[in-house]
């Protein structure tokens, strides 16, 4: 007998190349069959999943979930579960001195799986700025609490904004790099510079510090030091980081994603690889409520729902380095699922700069199950970047 029968749904599971209608049974927190005709007798409880799209629990690769420590930071579970995903990433909202309210205070308090990074800040984005003085990096305490807490933390960030580039330059980023590479960990780098006062080209020194299995985040970005140069063009660091095996991260976020930005990089040859948020509190009222929505954007500049798919489980999982457990819906495998809704319509859409983008189909939540347990996502009117088209 089956713990759960999502029944009737057409599965889209890009890490094994699947797709179709199938059944798919969940037992003791772990994807147990999948085939079609799944009797409902088999099971103790089945949900008629008809019409909708069965895949992987989604992942959002940025994400600040330090809830109550940080300004920015949200209640997991709002952009998790009650939000279509399952895994969250959290991308360095705490440093080596604020970074064990992490496994104290937000894990054991949400239902959301919660993989965090640690800000190469010592005290991670408490404040912003993050880094205003050179007491801002602790490395050796960085060190020490990633030992600390080995096992839990998945790997180092900084942002190349100013003015930690300016008191710093790119000292700031190889001390970050070192920490994550003797620790055999991720690093990850936030680019685009809000400020706007740091030499944008900074990306061009940047970019060869990566190594395969670094993640750049906010690949789109509006902002100076983005990977297009003044003139629109791709500069030549940013195709051979990804040739060489660096992840390229879109993390929306409330100022670091433009729809002209990313047509334009796609066009020169350069896909990214993840879709995220960047979900902070600030965030969710405008213009960032949940991954489901970024992903309709992807939609918009024309990506097919296998390929958004793809980069909102298979590759993030990849990227985080939990292929073997998250990302995938095989027989074994923990029962981490995101039933959604691909809802035709007129919808508009829009960016971080408000171009607008008209969509005539939308993801919507309809339920996640984390580890075998069901929630019921909400999805209810958004204050801004997503209404119907009334033109």
């Amino acid at each position: 007998m089956y713990d759960l029968v999502l029944k009737g749904g057409t599965l889209v599971d890009p890490s094994q190349g699947l797709r179709g209608r199938q059944d798919v049974a969940i037992q003791d927190g772990k994807i147990a069959a999948i085939q079609a005709g799944i009797s409902d007798e088999e099971a103790t409880r089945v949900i008629d999943v008809s019409g909708k799209i069965v895949a992987p629990g989604l992942i959002d690769l940025h994400t600040h979930v330090l809830d109550s420590f940080t300004r920015i930071g949200v209640q997991a579970d709002l952009g998790g579960v009650y939000a279509g995903v399952t895994t969250m990433v959290d991308a360095g909202s705490a440093g080596c001195a604020t970074f064990a309210a992490m496994p104290r205070h937000i894990i054991p308090n949400c239902h959301t799986e919660i993989i965090p990074l640690m800000h190469i800040c010592q005290t991670g984005l408490a404040t912003t700025p993050d880094i205003i003085a050179e007491s801002a990096i602790d490395f050796e305490g960085t060190l020490r609490a990633v030992e600390q807490h080995r096992g839990l933390v998945r790997g180092i960030k900084c942002r190349m904004v100013s003015p930690a580039l300016e008191i710093f330059g790119m000292e700031m980023p190889r001390l970050a790099k070192r920490a994550a590479k003797e620790n055999g960990l991720k690093f990850m780098a936030h680019i685009g510079d809000p400020e706007e006062r740091y030499d944008p080209n900074v990306i061009r020194q940047l970019l060869p510090i990566m190594e395969e299995g670094d993640i750049v985040t906010h690949f789109f970005t509006t902002l100076p030091g983005g990977v297009l140069d003044a003139n629109g063009k791709l500069v030549p660091e940013a195709k051979e980081a990804a040739d060489r095996g660096v992840w390229l991260d879109t993390a929306h976020g409330r100022q670091n994603f433009g729809f002209d930005q990313g047509r334009r990089i796609i066009d020169q040859g350069l896909i990214p690889h993840c879709i995220s948020t960047d979900l902070t509190t600030p965030g969710r009222l405008n213009p960032v409520h949940g991954l489901v929505e970024i992903m309709t954007r992807f939609l918009g500049l024309g990506f097919t729902v296998e390929q958004v798919v793809t980069m909102c489980t298979a590759n993030p999982a990849k990227a985080i380095g939990e292929d073997h457990r998250l990302g995938s819906l095989a027989v074994g495998r923990q029962a981490d699922v995101s039933v959604l809704e691909l809802r035709e319509g007129d919808w508009v859409v829009y960016d971080v700069p408000g171009e607008k983008l008209r969509v005539d189909k939308a993801f919507l939540p309809f339920v996640t199950v984390k580890r075998g347990q069901v929630f019921a996502p909400e999805f209810g009117p958004r204050p801004w970047g997503w209404e119907p088209d009334r033109a």
